[in-house]
């Protein structure tokens, strides 16, 4: 089947947190916005024909997961990532922050310490600091453009900070990493051995795009046994909007803490539509999802050459993984604050900041390129004419 990802969709006036907030947030109308994580594609056809059939349906009541919707899940993640999981491990929810948030309150006390890598995904160091948990940074490092893992100082700090949780990006939001088993088997043979549990968040796991995503149970010996695995169809298929993730816990006792504390939050009953669109999605969509990474990986390529041939100033981070490209704009020699209004109103992009991410995300930004070809040409169009009227 031909996927058509080039054709334009007016998002405007649908409540679409990415259009039609630029008021709100301070931007201007007319802005190209390429920041917040969301596509601007269709979901699969397969997954609008089921939605629509049970809109018509007409009757939205309580609903909960039933055989079939397990087979689907785990299906999907044994013939696509040989991870092996069962129903008795998957636990349902609206979402992965809002199951790193239990997580957090489920095996951590309040000044327990919980470990990031920074620039990462803003979320998780707000829910540390909101859930009143000391939050401790293992900073990625920046080599040559490809960030790597210190791990002298990520074991340092986790027996010095007493750390109880470490929450990991995998692939990683924002620098595009996508980790190597290797990687992943020294991380987690350091938090096994100080009994560290981890929260891997692999909602990004289908957009590994130039080597494997391996996912975290299967990057050493019994490592299902001291950490979850948190997936969603969210980002693949361009679903958030519909709330549904699926929480890998083999541990009982993990389990069982991790439950409690959803039913705590007031959570039960899983979302009719978010049911439906990700057994859909896991049913139907692979090959669907073969054609957009493909899309995808050619508007990285895009981005990357003409950036190198056209705007040489801007460097582009090592993007192994995600639909997000983080850009170094060091180089201008502007403060961050300087950096976000230049964007905003020289280039008239709606970007991520690198601040957002972290300190260590001064002098960068983020931008979504999950989006049709003629929209990144013309970003990237606004920001050659930018920088030449900076020269």
């Amino acid at each position: 089947m031909t996927y058509h990802f080039d054709e334009i969709i007016d998002r405007t006036n649908t409540g679409s947190l990415k259009y039609d907030f630029a008021a709100e947030r301070g931007k201007p109308d007319g802005i190209l916005p390429l920041w917040v994580a969301d596509m601007d594609f269709k979901s699969p056809p397969e997954v609008i024909a089921a939605l629509t059939k049970r809109c018509e349906h007409g009757i939205y009541g309580y609903t909960d997961p039933k055989d079939d919707y397990y087979v689907s899940v785990h299906s999907w993640f044994s013939n696509r990532h040989s991870l092996d999981v069962q129903r008795d491990w998957t636990v349902v929810t609206v979402g992965v922050v809002f199951a790193i948030n239990c997580a957090i309150r489920a095996y951590t006390r309040e000044g327990d310490g919980v470990l990031v890598q920074k620039p990462v995904y803003y979320p998780f160091f707000k829910s540390v600091l909101s859930n009143n948990r000391r939050l401790v940074n293992n900073p990625l490092v920046n080599n040559g453009g490809r960030y790597e893992v210190d791990f002298a100082d990520f074991e340092q700090k986790i027996v010095d900070e007493k750390v109880r949780l470490f929450i990991l990006c995998s692939p990683h939001n924002p620098v595009g990493r996508v980790w190597s088993k290797d990687e992943l088997s020294r991380m987690g043979g350091i938090c096994k051995k100080h009994g560290v549990v981890v929260v891997s968040d692999e909602i990004h796991g289908e957009f590994a795009l130039t080597r494997p995503h391996t996912p975290f149970w299967n990057a050493g010996e019994d490592f299902d046994g001291f950490s979850l695995v948190c997936t969603a169809p969210s980002k693949a298929f361009n679903q958030p909007g519909l709330q549904n993730a699926n929480i890998f816990v083999k541990n009982p006792e993990l389990k069982k803490r991790l439950v409690s504390e959803m039913h705590t939050s007031g959570y039960s009953n899983a979302g009719t539509f978010g049911l439906i669109g990700c057994k859909a999605a896991y049913d139907f969509g692979g090959e669907w999802l073969n054609a957009l990474c493909a899309y995808i990986k050619g508007n990285i390529d895009f981005t990357k050459d003409y950036i190198a041939e056209h705007m040489p100033q801007i460097k582009v981070t090592d993007t192994e993984g995600t639909y997000l490209m983080w850009l170094d704009f060091r180089a201008l020699g502007m403060t961050q604050a300087a950096l976000d209004k230049w964007v905003t109103e020289k280039a008239n992009l709606w970007l991520s900041g690198g601040t957002s991410f972290g300190e260590e995300g001064e002098g960068f930004q983020r931008i979504n390129l999950a989006t049709p070809r003629i929209n990144v040409e013309q970003a990237l169009l606004h920001l050659k004419s930018a920088l030449s009227d900076i020269g």
